[in-house]
């Protein structure tokens, strides 16, 4: 640690970091985000959990639908895991909306629904990890705390010409002191917020240094590196999955499956499908026959690039097949649906094709 001490020191002293003209900036062209306009802890907890792999422009609706629906920390904690999976379906990433019922549930056990002021009590929430717990306590509590991401490591690589891969962990170390290093007395927050807006609207990929306030001492565009920063090991490989999917319905009723809890897809509903194969049949014991084929669904997650394969199939026997169950199609539109899955459900609402009775 004295090392990397030593390190930050030297180069904080050769590159000085220019944070009132990040402040100016930033004041000047932040965006203009439903969660900025209250920034509570409750709000910033929301916004920054759905702001994980998932674009801006996306999360605005859902995080303004989110507080409708569950405006504080006690609302969220009474309300049903299925109704807290129905308002995150489209978002991906599921385990974030279980950890977020998870941790409303404990905030109202343990802090009587207030969210708590310290790292050591925010570590205790399910799903929170230093990151979030930075930008609670910088953007809500407005203390002294770096909180890192993507866009933040994305434009300290590049200002201080960092050339380590940023996926080892000393280099993380690194970046994280340097945040902490940076942040002045008055108003931190507006540094560590206004670093992340720099790396989302300036210092992107492609780094649009024309339009960057820090460009004059930045130490990547001086040296002209900023295009092969950061560095990063590996890339981890995608696989490609082919599924058949059989939407089979008896009177107009469903045959669909809940994920189990620990599975990828926990809490959410799918129709039965197989791993596609030359010469696959259909896959249960009922007299069923094929009543229409559905356009093809893409979607991926987490490693996985999925092709979704789904036939429509009427039965008029209604077996219970164990692990699955028979749904009405009202209690289909309230139940919540992996991306692919919903997306079936939509060609099922578009073409009609879903049997009625």
């Amino acid at each position: 640690m004295e090392k990397i001490a030593t390190s930050l020191r030297t180069m904080k002293q050769k590159i000085p970091f220019e944070a009132d003209s990040l402040k100016a900036w930033f004041l000047e062209e932040a965006r203009d985000l439903p969660w900025r306009k209250n920034p509570s802890p409750y709000a910033v907890w929301i916004s920054e959990i759905m702001l994980q792999q998932t674009q801006v422009s996306v999360v605005e609706g859902y995080f303004q639908r989110w507080m409708q629906k569950f405006p504080t920390v006690e609302h969220l904690a009474v309300s049903s895991l299925d109704e807290v999976m129905k308002m995150w379906e489209g978002l991906g990433y599921y385990s974030r909306a279980r950890n977020i019922h998870a941790g409303a549930r404990f905030i109202v056990e343990n802090y009587q629904g207030i969210m708590p002021s310290t790292k050591e009590e925010l570590a205790q929430i399910k799903g929170l990890g230093p990151y979030t717990i930075g930008a609670i306590l910088s953007f809500a509590f407005h203390q002294k705390v770096p909180a890192v991401d993507g866009n933040v490591i994305r434009v300290l690589t590049r200002y201080f010409n960092i050339a380590d891969d940023v996926q080892k962990s000393a280099t993380l170390k690194k970046i994280w002191a340097l945040a902490e290093g940076i942040l002045p007395e008055n108003k931190p927050w507006l540094i560590v917020e206004g670093l992340i807006e720099l790396g989302a609207v300036v210092c992107k990929k492609e780094a649009q240094c024309w339009a960057c306030p820090l460009q004059q001492t930045c130490a990547a565009f001086a040296a002209g590196t900023q295009a092969e920063l950061p560095k990063k090991g590996k890339k981890v490989e995608i696989a490609s999955l082919l599924r058949d999917v059989f939407v089979i319905s008896h009177e107009g009723d469903l045959l669909v499956k809940k994920g189990e809890d620990g599975k990828v897809m926990a809490g959410l509903y799918e129709f039965p499908y197989t791993e596609r194969k030359k010469g696959a049949r259909f896959p249960f014991p009922l007299k069923a026959r094929k009543v229409s084929k559905l356009p093809e669904v893409q979607h991926s997650f987490t490693r996985y690039r999925v092709t979704l394969y789904p036939t429509v199939w009427q039965t008029e026997e209604r077996v219970k097949i164990p692990g699955y169950e028979w749904l009405s199609w009202e209690e289909i539109e309230r139940s919540p649906f992996s991306a692919g899955h919903r997306r079936i459900l939509a060609s099922l609402r578009t073409q009609n094709a879903y049997i009625a009775h």
